[in-house]
């Protein structure tokens, strides 16, 4: 019994490792509901950038077709000056000019 009567004299007054472990359990459960705190507001933050990002999906489906568009007169562009270097005419004329012949012939007046 003299067992028991210890016991129950220590659970009246902590010992020095009892208070600390509280003291410690108190900071860690402190630290825990700030970083709580930090994650609702990095939530809070992040949901506010993609609303502010979804607001420019008109913008970006309006540049990709601008880039779409404008890659596709481009390869146009290439296969028409490709068909022409493959033809033997110059980038700058549709038709070849015969100048020759025109310079020979007498001019009407």
């Amino acid at each position: 019994m003299a067992w028991l009567g210890s016991t129950s004299g220590r659970a009246a007054s902590p010992t020095v490792f009892e208070q600390q472990r509280e003291e410690l359990v108190r900071e860690i459960a402190v630290g825990m509901e700030q970083v709580l705190q930090n994650m609702n507001r990095l939530n809070r933050n992040l949901e506010s950038i993609i609303t502010v990002g979804n607001e420019f999906s008109s913008v970006e489906a309006l540049w990709s077709q601008f880039e779409n568009f404008m890659g596709q007169s481009e390869e146009t562009e290439q296969n028409v000056e490709g068909k022409r270097k493959v033809s033997g005419e110059s980038e700058g004329q549709d038709k070849p000019i015969k100048q020759e012949e025109d310079e020979n012939k007498p001019m009407l007046q």
